[in-house]
């Protein structure tokens, strides 16, 4: 099965923190499944060591080599990516989520038919079918 991490399950797994749900861990490391980044949390994670690398001390290179290097595969924004953000609704009366790389990295999976991995139960608002929220 194919997996596309969010940007915390990506962090919490390549630095073995105590955050990662033990679901999580388990996803990741089965050689069953083959697991995704996005580009998009390169990005974001970027973004956010720049404004605030005492908060985020991760750079999105940091993050990119130690994907790579626990071979999990990089996935591009496509303009289908891009496209499918607008097919994206939410149910009427949740929560207010605003953060434009769950929406993106959402749209990829949908998109590319995988699984996206997260914590954020905002995100099951969406009601797609391709998040898991744990």
């Amino acid at each position: 099965m194919k997996y596309l991490l969010d940007s915390h399950i990506l962090i919490w797994a390549l630095f073995a923190d105590e955050k990662l749900p033990q679901e999580a861990f388990t996803v990741i490391n089965d050689p069953k499944n083959e697991i995704y980044y996005s580009v998009a949390s390169v990005w974001e994670i970027g973004i956010k060591h720049n404004k605030s690398p005492e908060k985020m001390p991760i750079s999105s290179q940091l993050l990119a080599e130690g994907c790579d290097k626990a071979d999990m595969r990089s996935l591009p924004i496509t303009k289908e990516h891009v496209i499918a953000v607008t097919c994206l609704s939410r149910a009427k009366n949740t929560p207010p989520h605003n953060d434009p790389f769950d929406r993106i990295l959402i749209a990829q999976a949908k998109t590319e038919g995988m699984t996206f991995l997260t914590h954020d139960h905002l995100l099951k608002d969406y009601n797609e079918a391709c998040v898991r929220t744990i």
